[in-house]
């Protein structure tokens, strides 16, 4: 699948905002910690996302109520959902001056019923972009990160619906953002996540 940057200009994909707050202390405090042991680029990014997959527990495995969204509560609260860690994955990366994009997947929702997006990021390096899902792993997912060939949690079957979106965002798609913003919980959140982008 060819992956297509939603805005031609890259620096987008390097800005800070209230979501990718990748200028607030605890993004730089993680990120320089991250940064002190590794010989380059590829090996801090490898880092982070090795630190966001596992360091900070995805809520619906844990059972964890609280909702976040921005990157510096991700980090300080150290839960979320897929989208929360994608975007304190964003921010890590962006504070490292890596470009980092955020994309979507449409898979089969979790409770059984119908569909819910999902979200990743995508990194680049050597003039090309590669995704990687920093979700968390669990039983039956086994996601790395890789610059050869994707090792995402899931594959998306078309047969069943599901779906892998190709554009690249340099922030938070808006229906990704409204469901976290107004879900007053996880639970609340399961109910309202966007089925479709």
């Amino acid at each position: 699948m060819e992956l297509i940057q939603n805005t031609p200009d890259l620096s987008a994909y390097l800005a800070s905002d209230d979501v990718i707050d990748h200028e607030h202390p605890v993004v730089r405090e993680t990120a320089a910690r991250l940064a002190e042991n590794v010989a380059d680029s590829y090996a801090y990014a490898r880092s982070a996302y090795e630190f966001v997959r596992d360091t900070i527990p995805h809520s619906q495995d844990f059972g964890d109520l609280r909702v976040t969204w921005r990157a510096s509560d991700v980090l300080r609260l150290r839960t979320g959902v897929c989208y929360a860690k994608a975007h304190a994955l964003a921010a890590l990366l962006r504070a490292e001056d890596i470009p980092t994009a955020l994309c979507y997947q449409r898979l089969a929702h979790d409770d059984g019923t119908g569909h819910a997006v999902h979200g990743l990021v995508a990194v680049r390096f050597n003039g090309a972009w590669h995704r990687q899902d920093p979700r968390g792993n669990k039983p039956g997912v086994d996601a790395r990160f890789s610059l050869d060939g994707e090792r995402l949690a899931w594959v998306p079957d078309p047969a069943a619906g599901e779906a892998d979106y190709p554009e690249l965002y340099a922030a938070p798609h808006p229906a990704v953002l409204d469901a976290l913003r107004s879900a007053v919980d996880r639970p609340r959140l399961w109910q309202t996540l966007p089925t479709a982008l």
